[in-house]
């Protein structure tokens, strides 16, 4: 015990029973990854050059594109150069950086939906006061406390992962470093560690989810008394778009969390489906929804073609 020496590199055993596929898993995951980084650049250029966006419900939807940008960069380039050229090395650093980002822009995600829902619960309950309540001093410290509170679970999680000793082996059991599958390496007690992990990770996301469910029953509730049905149907079309994102987000991670005894093909999926197809969807699903957004893209398509 007294000779232990930490391991240079880790081997990703990536995606189970893909034997034979990696070429058709290269191009899905490719073309995924292609549309994810398009649609989302895209929105935060609208948001950004056209003026009419300039408010905080897109204020925070620049923020969440860009958490998206970064969240399916974490793992999904490994993944391709994995599955291209067969090799499943990742050095230690590496492994750090994916830990970190993946954690960091997880919990920021989370935070950004409860956020977010914070946002539509004052526009639609309390309307009058929508300017005053959420002024941009108020949403920058918002935005920035999402990003700030992100970064500080990052760094505990991956401090307390990377201090346990790791003598071998050295092959994690999955498609990319995260905390649980990286601590089951190590040569040492996990308790710390994974008690702090399931109590981030399980209590608060919980707590946003809980703060966004409150606040969309008391969006419900004022829809419902509202007089006019124009009205009742534009409040409703501004929440359903950021609903569908809020259960993108937690629906995989709830299921994985919640059903330890999931298989681990069943387990890779989901996860699959959150990393890589949910940051690609939602900038599609706050596009069709939008009027908006799409006068603005129509407006940035016309000013692009008249340039030229």
């Amino acid at each position: 015990m007294e000779n232990r020496t930490v391991v240079p590199e880790f081997i990703l055993l990536g995606i189970p029973n893909t034997k034979g596929q990696e070429t058709i898993f290269f191009i899905s995951f490719l073309a995924f990854y292609l549309c994810t980084l398009l649609g989302n650049l895209l929105i935060s250029s609208v948001i950004l050059t056209d003026s009419h966006l300039h408010t905080p419900m897109y204020f925070f939807l620049y923020n969440l594109s860009m958490v998206d940008l970064g969240f399916t960069s974490i793992s999904t380039p490994k993944l391709l150069v994995s599955l291209w050229t067969k090799s499943r090395t990742i050095s230690l650093c590496g492994c750090m950086s994916q830990v970190f980002f993946y954690q960091f822009l997880g919990i920021t995600e989370c935070l950004l939906c409860t956020v977010m829902a914070f946002d539509r619960y004052v526009a639609i309950c309390h309307p009058l006061r929508y300017l005053i309540i959420m002024n941009w001093r108020v949403c920058a410290i918002l935005a920035a406390g999402t990003w700030v509170t992100g970064s500080f679970h990052a760094t505990i999680l991956t401090s307390l992962t990377f201090t346990l000793p790791y003598c071998g082996p050295n092959v994690i059991d999955y498609y990319f470093c995260d905390v649980f599958p990286v601590v089951k390496l190590a040569c040492a007690d996990t308790y710390v560690i994974k008690t702090v992990t399931f109590t981030n990770l399980g209590v608060l996301p919980m707590i946003c989810f809980s703060l966004i469910l409150a606040s969309y029953v008391r969006i419900v509730y004022t829809i419902l008394k509202m007089n006019s049905a124009e009205g009742r149907r534009k409040a409703a079309s501004t929440c359903t778009s950021h609903l569908t994102v809020v259960m993108l987000y937690f629906g995989p991670y709830a299921l994985i969390y919640t059903q330890p005894q999931l298989s681990q093909v069943v387990v890779t999926a989901v996860q699959l489906l959150g990393d890589v197809v949910a940051p690609m969807l939602n900038p599609v699903i706050y596009t069709l929804r939008n009027k908006e957004v799409k006068r603005a893209l129509r407006k940035l398509r016309g000013g692009q073609t008249t340039a030229r």
